[in-house]
């Protein structure tokens, strides 16, 4: 398994995503190579490794716009070695975790929520957390309002602020893998904020279970 993300020259998050890198490679499924910095540096250590490799994105769709776009430069079509899986997205045990994330920070039925996602690349990651967003209204029964920190719009702020006009508390349920210097903007904007989805056994699990299922593609 090759874990790909950009660590955005912070060393909390490349902090993180080693730890995270750490995790998987204790459970002793398959080694795990970490390739974390700048697409050039990626590269490089996608390269050094010999044999099939599995391309795993550190991070959630719609979570991470610099990875995301890293990520999306890999070109593996026609090649037999190698096989890309798709980011974390809408998985029912993420959700189900993040919700409980909210519940145990403070959210109380009637609070605003707000998922408070960076953006991406494309329609596919909107889509994912408009997904996300709608399964986690489910989870919690209350109504969920989409918010971005790096791109597209309503930003995070915004939609914080709509759901404060009512006089309602907010609560931010924190649509990303890792920590870093991003989140800490998030802190300064509802009551409750959860801390992202990483460290979970259920992240680590998830991984994996994507790694095996591309295995068996790789080996078909």
């Amino acid at each position: 398994m090759v874990l790909v993300a950009d660590d955005k020259q912070d060393a909390q998050r490349g902090e993180s995503l080693r730890e995270l890198a750490d995790a998987v490679a204790a459970r002793g499924e398959a080694p795990v190579v970490p390739a974390f910095g700048s697409a050039a540096a990626v590269q490089a250590a996608v390269d050094r490794v010999d044999g099939p490799k599995v391309l795993t994105p550190a991070y959630v769709a719609g979570g991470d716009v610099a990875s995301a776009e890293l990520f999306s430069g890999f070109q593996v079509t026609g090649r037999g070695d190698v096989y890309a899986t798709d980011p974390l997205g809408a998985v029912p045990s993420i959700v189900a975790d993040l919700a409980g994330r909210l519940a145990d920070g403070g959210w109380a039925p009637g609070d605003g929520v707000v998922l408070a996602a960076d953006g991406g690349t494309g329609q596919p990651e909107r889509q994912t957390v408009a997904d996300v967003a709608r399964m986690l209204s489910r989870r919690l029964g209350s109504p969920v309002q989409v918010g971005y920190l790096n791109s597209w719009a309503p930003t995070v702020a915004d939609a914080v602020d709509r759901l404060r006009r009512g006089g309602r508390r907010v609560a931010i349920g924190a649509w990303r893998l890792v920590e870093d210097g991003d989140h800490e903007r998030l802190r300064e904007l509802g009551e409750v904020v959860t801390a992202p989805l990483w460290p979970a056994d259920i992240v680590v699990d998830t991984l994996l279970a994507r790694h095996r299922a591309a295995k068996a593609r790789l080996a078909a």
